[in-house]
């Protein structure tokens, strides 16, 4: 499976309508798997949440760097597959960033730094497409008031030096996507080799 990865200088707010399909080949003329990388405020708008749970909360920052990922290698689209790619993607950014000493917890496809909530994530499937939302908070500002949260630039080493900032933030994301879609291909390529019984 081929997937293209695109990180976009510009900054633009994330409203949760770039979780519709095909968005990638709207907006940048992509076509296929891809995904997309940008820094800018989350404000997911009543009419674009995903997550019947979520009705009725805020999902809001004011800075994050956020990942869309789109899947076309599998149709009709699977949700199951969908979450188990996000979960994935979770959990290769939290191995990351224990690489880095910075240690995370994880409930479900939320990563936590010290007890405070630091990223977002959604899966979905539309009639063509699997799509994954998944953005960390760079700062702790313009979050939810009841919720507990750190970004990725607050988060220092044992000498209280910053681990993360502009410097080398676009770094880490291409780490993150390379790492991912590595995964992702080695599992394709293992699929291929193996003798069925």
């Amino acid at each position: 499976m081929s997937i293209e990865h695109k990180h976009v200088a510009e900054i633009f707010p994330y409203d949760g309508s770039q979780i519709d399909a095909s968005w990638a080949f709207r907006e940048f003329g992509i076509y296929g798997s891809s995904i997309i990388t940008w820094v800018g405020p989350v404000n997911i708008t009543p009419d674009n949440l995903k997550d019947f749970a979520d009705v009725g909360l805020e999902i809001k920052s004011n800075y994050m760097i956020n990942f869309i990922c789109e899947f076309f290698d599998c149709q009709p689209a699977n949700m199951r597959i969908a979450y188990l790619r996000q979960r994935l993607l979770v959990m290769i950014f939290r191995e990351i960033l224990f690489e880095k000493g910075v240690e995370t917890k994880r409930e479900g496809d939320d990563i936590f730094v010290d007890g405070r909530k630091l990223s977002i994530s959604i899966a979905t499937a539309s009639l063509s497409s699997m799509k994954i939302h998944f953005a960390l908070n760079l700062e702790d500002k313009g979050t939810p008031d009841d919720v507990d949260t750190i970004g990725l630039f607050d988060i220092t080493d044992e000498d209280n030096n910053q681990i993360f900032d502009d410097g080398n933030l676009v770094d880490l994301v291409n780490e993150t996507v390379d790492r991912f879609i590595l995964e992702l291909e080695t599992i394709e390529n293992d699929i291929s080799k193996t003798n069925l019984l």
